[in-house]
Parts: structure tokens; C-alpha cells; sequence
């Protein structure tokens, strides 16, 4: 069995150095991924990872080879060039 771990909303507050209030509009607002148990929300491990920059989501990681695809795209001779000196 998989074990998940959680952290709650002033737990997080303080990681992050941010106000309690401004976690709960986050979490309101759907930008952070909060399940609600009781009157308490908490936030997976895998989402406090993604938001300290320790995991990436797929989401960001199909932006960034995007990003990198078109970079490659339009300045992969500059690239080349630059490779070289």
C-alpha cells in the first residue's frame, strides 16, 4: 500500500512564507490542488513538490519541450554557431 502524505494550508503558508489567507485564495481559485477532509484542506506531497520546484507537472514539462522545439525551430543554426566558439 501506497502511503500519501499531506501538509495543511498554514503548514504551507509558512514553507512558503506567504499569509494563510493567501494560500485559501489559491486553493479557492483552483490554483493549488486541495482536498477538503473535514473543515480542513491539505495538499499532497506531490503538489507542495511541484510548487517548491522540486517535481514538475506534466503540464509544465510539455511546456518546456514546447518552448524548447520552437527554440530549436528558429535558432538552431545560431545554435550551431554558438556550439562552436
Amino acid at each position: 500500500m501506497v502511503k500519501k502524505h499531506y501538509i495543511t494550508i498554514p503548514q504551507l503558508a509558512k514553507a512558503l512564507g506567504i499569509s494563510r489567507i493567501a494560500v485559501y485564495r489559491r486553493v479557492k481559485s483552483g490554483a493549488i490542488a486541495a482536498t477538503k477532509v473535514g473543515r480542513t484542506y491539505v495538499i499532497s506531497d506531490r503538489t507542495v513538490n511541484e510548487i517548491l520546484g522540486k517535481a514538475l507537472s506534466q503540464k509544465t514539462r510539455d511546456g518546456i519541450d514546447k518552448a524548447i522545439d520552437c527554440t530549436t525551430s528558429e535558432y538552431g543554426q545560431v545554435l550551431k554557431w554558438l556550439s562552436k566558439e
